[in-house]
């Protein structure tokens, strides 16, 4: 079987599991198109077992399948043998590879987890008391808002401080003109003129969350 064969053999794989092209289904696997190129070439015996899962999970074709249908190596009765130590070698393998993608899951669900819990405990504050203060509110429209702001400043301001999350400048604050860290709201403004914060913006460390919305002044 020639190179073309191949080729157009992968390429059909690819159409019934919707991948337009090489370069797509290099992503999608986690390969590299040189891994492709020997497939598409016919040298399947030089690609490594896991490239090979990688592939036969992303084509949705088991890897048997797709072993036998881009080999080159006709299988003599005498080799029957080797061939089913292989095989037995690669369900192995493929058993390994489940098992490490039900830890990595698990480890997944774990950090999650604990994530919520570490934040819930700095909101707890907040979800406490925030449930009694909405309904003085509604029961009394009289009440000053100064006095149910600290309930949610204070806890956010804990949140962001331990997701290492700054806020790029306080509303009102009047500064020169960035436009990496400031988008304008009205008019327009040369960097290095001084404007004015109206909403303000998120860092967390040096990566950029949301940029502030500034006005001229």
């Amino acid at each position: 079987m020639n190179n073309i064969n191949f080729t157009q053999k992968l390429q059909y794989l690819m159409q019934q599991v919707g991948i337009s092209s090489f370069k797509a289904l290099s992503r999608a696997a986690g390969v590299s198109e040189r891994q492709l190129l020997r497939l598409r070439q016919g040298k399947l015996e030089q690609m490594r077992i896991d490239v090979l899962l990688k592939l036969s999970s992303v084509l949705q074709m088991p890897l048997n399948e797709l072993i036998a249908n881009f080999s080159t190596i006709e299988l003599l009765p005498e080799k029957a043998a080797p061939t089913q130590e292989l095989l037995e070698e690669i369900v192995d393998l493929r058993k390994e590879y489940q098992r490490s993608q039900q830890q990595i899951e698990q480890q997944r669900e774990i950090l999650l987890q604990e994530l919520q819990q570490s934040s819930l405990q700095l909101l707890e504050s907040l979800l406490l008391q925030w449930p009694t203060a909405a309904q003085k509110a509604q029961e009394n429209p009289q009440l000053a808002a100064v006095k149910i702001v600290p309930l949610v400043q204070k806890p956010l301001e804990k949140l962001l401080q331990a997701w290492g999350v700054e806020a790029i400048a306080l509303v009102g604050a009047e500064l020169p003109y960035d436009p990496h860290l400031h988008q304008l709201m009205e008019g327009t403004a040369q960097p290095g003129e001084t404007v004015k914060v109206r909403y303000t913006g998120y860092l967390q460390g040096e990566k950029l969350l949301y940029r502030a919305k500034v006005s001229p002044v």
